[in-house]
């Protein structure tokens, strides 16, 4: 049913949510575990909870997601899924053999209290884990936080299983690349081989999620950061985390673990976060930027600067990841659009306070709220009306009963195909990004013009 009885007057929630604008932390946990090479993520829980997160995923990518549940019955949510984790990690070497199993927990396991070190640990002494075999954790409870918290706890959990300091620095970098698409990973990488500097992503989960059709089944892509990479990181002169939310834990918890200095910047959507990202690059480890990118920057800003009167002035309201949804505003506001009504899922106040520095110079009211939802979103649309949407495929509702252009960006996205292929991160992503607006924009324009305005060249 589409939202037509959403009302215009705005009343204070503290306890209903109505259309959430986020997912759980398990999903998050799962998607950042399938970046390690030969990992299956497992979800220590019910089998429906497992299911929902496999077939979120899958939706999104269109790919099989391989995971494993510790599936729980009454016995396990009354006494505790210690016996049912023992018999999957021993299940799961045998049959499957991944190099890693990724516990993340959920809310039944989390309300129960199972430690899950301690299993772990048992695990061990009873030799139920191979020699040369890894069962790493994260606590992941549904009922707090999102999706995305759920990814930076997991990434968390590679540095604090895998990460060892060896006594000196060698001449790599790590980077840690938040909660993006696999093509984005993959843009990142390229990015910093034009660069000539050596690094180590993770997660990593392009050519695993984005894959090419072989005709034959392969339970372990080809993609992933391996776990000899993952011990390197502790001996890394430096880390990038892109993403403060995302990437910002596992970064620290690796400079207090094994005293590797981070630099946690925005994810490099658009022009400005993107020559952030190089020049960081570029000064850790003092290279100078080749000709190749700065062509790619150029190219950038020469389709802002002609398509500038197309963007110029228009409204917009976005919904999304706290991080994605920074550096998607700061490049709104660098093309000159106002970006006016703000809402993410995830809660935090420094979200709000940072979109309120980007958006300081808007010359209308903007409204933003972190833990907020689309309801609330659709409610500020109402009273204030926008030129042009940007989130995730559940805001086709709200595009659709207000008749607003939607650019679909974010997770999940479940009705369209690319996002996984096409990356939006870098000079090159942030070109795919000004396509998809500008051509949201002229469609529109061309649906709405009188005859002896419907003009060939635009």
């Amino acid at each position: 049913m589409l939202l037509r009885h959403t009302p215009n007057e705005i009343k204070e929630r503290s306890a209903l949510t109505i259309n959430p604008a986020k997912t759980c932390q398990p999903i998050g946990a799962m998607y950042a575990a399938l970046g390690i090479h030969k990992c299956l993520p497992h979800s220590h829980g019910s089998q429906g909870c497992y299911a929902y997160h496999r077939s979120t995923l899958t939706r999104h990518y269109k790919e099989p997601v391989m995971a494993a549940t510790s599936a729980f019955t009454e016995g396990a949510s009354v006494f505790g899924g210690q016996a049912n984790l023992l018999q999957s990690i021993n299940n799961i070497f045998s049959v499957y053999e991944p190099d890693v199993i990724a516990v993340h927990t959920t809310c039944l396991s989390e309300t129960i209290g199972d430690d899950i070190p301690q299993i772990i640990a048992k695990a061990r002494d009873e030799g139920k884990i191979p020699a040369g075999k890894y069962v790493i954790h994260a606590n992941t409870p549904s009922y707090v936080g999102t999706h995305v918290t759920g990814f930076a706890n997991m990434v968390k959990g590679m540095v604090d299983y895998f990460a060892e300091a060896n006594g000196h620095k060698e001449q790599w970098i790590n980077i840690i690349p938040g909660y993006v698409e696999p093509c984005d990973m993959e843009e990142i990488k390229r990015l910093t081989k034009e660069l000539g500097v050596p690094s180590i992503m993770f997660p990593d989960t392009s050519e695993v999620l984005n894959g090419p059709q072989t005709g034959k089944f392969h339970m372990f892509p080809a993609g992933g950061v391996t776990t000899a990479d993952l011990m390197r990181t502790g001996a890394a002169v430096g880390t990038v985390a892109l993403g403060r939310l995302a990437s910002g834990p596992a970064a620290r918890a690796l400079d207090t673990k094994c005293k590797v200095p981070c630099e946690i910047l925005d994810l490099p959507i658009g022009l400005k976060a993107t020559d952030i990202f190089i020049d960081t690059l570029r000064q850790i480890a003092g290279v100078t930027v080749p000709d190749a990118i700065n062509l790619e920057r150029g190219r950038l800003l020469d389709v802002i600067t002609d398509m500038h009167q197309y963007f110029y002035g228009r409204k917009v309201a976005l919904a999304g990841d706290p991080d994605q949804l920074i550096s998607l505003t700061q490049f709104l506001v660098d093309l000159d659009m106002w970006p006016i009504h703000i809402v993410t899922g995830t809660p935090g106040k420094k979200f709000e306070t940072r979109i309120k520095e980007i958006t300081r110079e808007s010359p209308y009211p903007v409204n933003v709220r972190a833990g907020g939802d689309m309801f609330l979103l659709h409610q500020w649309i109402r009273n204030e009306r926008v030129d042009l949407m940007l989130g995730n495929t559940y805001m086709k509702y709200i595009a659709r009963d207000e008749d607003i252009p939607l650019v679909r960006y974010g997770f999940p996205i479940l009705d369209r195909i690319g996002h996984s292929y096409f990356p939006t991160v870098g000079y090159r992503g942030g070109l795919r990004l000004l396509e998809k607006i500008l051509d949201a924009l002229l469609d529109r324009k061309d649906r709405d013009a009188p005859e002896e305005s419907f003009e060939l060249v635009m």
